[in-house]
């Protein structure tokens, strides 16, 4: 069985391939805003006079060539054509010699991608039955009611074997293990779209189990994950553990069919900090959804603010999975050697949470020299949107807003200075290191996030197109010519490592993930089977096979930033 699945997806690589090969026009393949820019790249000769727009209303038009580009690793030239005087909404078919497809112009193009990449997070629930996914849907697997401590989290109160009660959450990406840090960051930046955008995800529905309440979805949502977090942090003394895992990623097998032993392993600053974030956040931010959640808020704070006194007292308690033994650990490690921007963001959530001094005491000790995208191993831009934020205005020491602003927009307009010379027409994809694991998240959806902020910050427009651009990309304007987000578009990726989506013997994967996307690094390029990666270019070094783990796989991370790129567009166009 397993032979025949795998020769499946070599085959229908091979014929993507050999289908893409012929494909010219590249183009946002999921839709456009009627007043907003719309371009399309042709790649190979001129398509001056020969590319033909064909209206809904079936007028011919004969688009111009806006400028050449060239591509700096393949040399490759493309054409870019404008087509944003095209305001009617409807279906328009492009045509260039034998090759035609189609452009669709929308009042809300991004409505169902965005609201797909939220639901998603319902679909990779762990320890409950998913009854409301349709051809997804599938039994309880791993219930995690018995958990071992492993030697590393031993402490006297919780000696190594003890067994503890730890369900709920998320998978974590490709593989059945639920990470601290990971959580976090998903949590933080799609918390921090959710204040910008209140309006809209109160009105978003996800089609979830509880999405008749009174709560928004988003915040249904994470809560499922944040009940699990609360199992991570060691009742005893506030410290939180760094991962629950199995010693070994399992086989790409269904959850049901998973018979490891599952740990949770030693407690480490980064997780307890990022904790202590999200749980402060998580205390404001569901305070106004007490008949939902009765007393939430009250215990939110109290973990956060404990958990934050752990950190504060093992300020060098990093990860080391190296160290671990009997068992050893081989899974995902998130490991991190700095805990100050863990340290900004905890503290800034906690200020703003509770107003007490020394929170923003250590805030100013590890304020940002600088703004960068947010990322689970750099969270410092999440501790910065916390001041950034409407209530931001009013947690005093004004100096250091106003630095921060300014910090955002540097960053910024370094992003958009080359998009007037990029191959797509967009900030990202254009520098070298634009592209390695999971670059679609942490450049491409993250910088979007950012230029939408600035925006806000700043009170104007001039950023969003941007960020709109940054979304074009990723939804085909690009080098491979795929949309990247599963289920969307002309050509998206049928086979993401990602264990459910290769074993539930449905042929395709879960809808609304978003993969790694092109990675010049091919660190999996010796474990494809025989398969080889179509370029070694930086842009086009992307393979969608399920043994892909360095370009394929998805992560919560990296679908929490696309929900928050797609939903804050979504809103606000």
């Amino acid at each position: 069985m397993k032979h025949i699945v795998l020769t499946t997806a070599m085959l229908a690589f091979a014929l993507c391939l050999q289908a893409k090969d012929d494909v010219k026009i590249r183009r946002n393949q999921v839709g456009h805003y009627p007043k907003q820019e719309k371009v399309v790249v042709v790649e190979g000769a001129n398509p001056a006079g020969k590319l033909r727009v064909t209206t809904p209303s079936g007028k011919t038009l004969k688009p111009k060539v806006t400028r050449k580009a060239v591509s700096p690793w393949s040399g490759k030239t493309r054409y870019i054509v404008d087509l944003s005087t095209l305001t009617e909404t409807g279906t328009y078919q492009l045509t260039l010699g034998k090759e035609q497809c189609n452009l669709r112009v929308s009042e809300r193009p991004f409505h169902d991608v965005a609201t797909a990449s939220l639901r998603l997070f319902y679909l990779i629930r762990s320890g409950v039955p998913i009854e409301m996914g349709g051809e997804f849907s599938r039994p309880t697997g791993h219930p995690d009611t018995k958990v071992l401590v492993h030697n590393s989290a031993a402490s006297p109160e919780r000696p190594a074997g003890t067994v503890i009660n730890s369900p709920l959450g998320w998978y974590d990406a490709g593989d059945y293990n639920k990470y601290v840090v990971n959580s976090a960051f998903s949590i933080g930046i799609m918390f921090a779209a959710y204040e910008q955008n209140l309006d809209y995800f109160k009105q978003l529905s996800t089609r979830i189990p509880e999405s008749n309440n009174q709560t928004p979805d988003v915040l249904d949502e994470v809560m499922f994950n944040l009940k699990w977090l609360f199992t991570m942090q060691d009742p005893f003394d506030g410290g939180v553990y760094h991962k629950l895992t199995t010693p070994n990623f399992e086989g790409f097998v269904m959850p049901t069919d998973c018979h490891q032993p599952r740990y949770v392993v030693a407690k480490s600053v980064t997780a307890t900090l990022d904790f202590a974030a999200v749980m402060a956040d998580a205390a404001r931010l569901y305070e106004p959804f007490q008949q939902d959640y009765p007393g939430f808020s009250a215990q939110a704070a109290a973990v956060a603010e404990r958990a934050y006194e752990w950190a504060k007292a093992h300020p060098r308690a990093f990860y080391h999975q190296e160290r671990l033994k009997d068992p050893a650990v081989s899974t995902g490690t998130y490991g991190d050697g700095n805990a100050s921007d863990e340290f900004f963001w905890a503290a800034s959530a906690l200020y703003r949470l509770t107003k007490k001094q020394q929170y923003l005491d250590d805030a100013l000790q590890h304020q940002p020299k600088n703004f960068t995208a947010p990322s689970w191993g750099n969270v410092m831009s999440l501790g910065t949107f916390e001041w950034l934020s409407d209530q931001g205005r009013r947690m005093g020491n004004g100096d250091l807003r106003e630095k921060l602003v300014s910090q955002l927009k540097s960053y910024c307009d370094g992003l958009v200075s080359g998009v007037a010379q990029s191959s797509f027409q967009s900030p990202f994809g254009n520098k070298p290191n634009d592209f390695g694991w999971g670059c679609l998240a942490e450049q491409c959806c993250c910088n979007a996030v950012a230029l939408l902020y600035a925006d806000r910050m700043l009170g104007t427009q001039q950023y969003q197109r941007y960020a709109l651009e940054n979304a074009d990309y990723l939804l085909g304007r690009n080098a491979t010519g795929y949309c990247f987000v599963t289920g969307f578009g002309d050509q998206s990726p049928m086979h993401p490592h990602h264990r459910i989506s290769e074993a539930d013997k449905v042929a395709a994967p879960f809808p609304g993930m978003l993969v790694g996307g092109p990675n010049p690094g091919q660190q999996d390029k010796n474990d494809l089977n025989g398969q080889t990666y179509p370029s070694n270019y930086p842009d086009e070094s992307y393979a969608d096979v399920m043994q892909s783990y360095a370009s394929n796989e998805i992560a919560i991370n990296w679908n929490a930033s696309l929900v928050a790129m797609l939903c804050w567009l979504d809103a606000i166009l």
